[in-house]
């Protein structure tokens, strides 16, 4: 299997570039990244689009990709809903494009967050662009289209953030991690289970388009 992945150096990324280095019956990763990470790999190849939002030059070198895994987010916080759009919807849209054209048997994995709005008429903005974003990526001629939806997610393996506020709080409530994982298992997954079920819907499908955290966990049960 062939996957392209964007937004590998957060840390939704980080897990999905690292379950399928170790994963055999992934044999080619193309990582599409705005600098270069430094990670060296056999199966592992950069493009560096300081822009990501035109990747059509480079169109027919994104062609004969099985899965596309799709990582690229931002938070919200003190953003104006113009600009957040552009990084939420405009940019992934931008990309599905381009690989519904080149992959038309692809499997597209979204990466949004629980609470996403997909009436896009919510009170709060992210949770409309994210849900607009789910919306405009089903219609897209891909073979399947999965919204993953994580609330909660557990670093692991030496898994970090690029946002400092999230590493601070994911150390303070580190003591508390095991029982929030043991009393909200609805709202609680890990970056292991995350990277293990892109791999999962991508090789088996789903039973439903979109996966809030008890079904990613089922499906990293099934990436095998």
């Amino acid at each position: 299997m062939k996957i392209i992945l964007f937004g590998a150096s957060g840390m939704i990324g980080q897990a999905a570039m690292r379950e399928c280095l170790l994963d055999p019956g992934v044999t080619q990763v193309l990582s599409i990244v705005r600098s270069p990470s430094g990670k060296q790999h056999d199966k592992l190849r950069e493009i560096v689009r300081a822009d990501l939002m035109n990747v059509s030059d480079i169109e027919p070198e994104l062609a004969g990709y099985d899965a596309c895994f799709y990582c690229v987010g931002i938070s919200s916080v003190g953003m104006k809903e113009a600009d957040y759009r552009v990084i939420t919807y405009d940019m992934p849209l931008a990309a599905g494009a381009v690989l519904a054209r080149q992959n038309p048997d692809m499997t597209f994995v979204y990466v949004s967050a629980s609470g996403a709005d997909p009436t896009e008429r919510g009170s709060t903005m992210w949770a409309r662009v994210k849900g607009a974003t789910e919306n405009a990526l089903r219609h897209l001629p891909f073979k399947a289209v999965y919204v993953f939806r994580p609330a909660f997610v557990q670093p692991l393996n030496g898994i970090a953030s690029r946002t400092g506020w999230y590493n601070t709080l994911y150390m303070l409530i580190r003591p508390l991690t095991p029982l929030m994982m043991w009393l909200v298992p609805r709202y609680a997954t890990t970056t292991t289970d995350i990277g293990r079920a892109m791999i999962g819907v991508a090789r088996h499908g789903a039973p439903k388009p979109v996966l809030e955290s008890p079904e990613i966990r089922q499906a990293a049960q099934t990436s095998a």
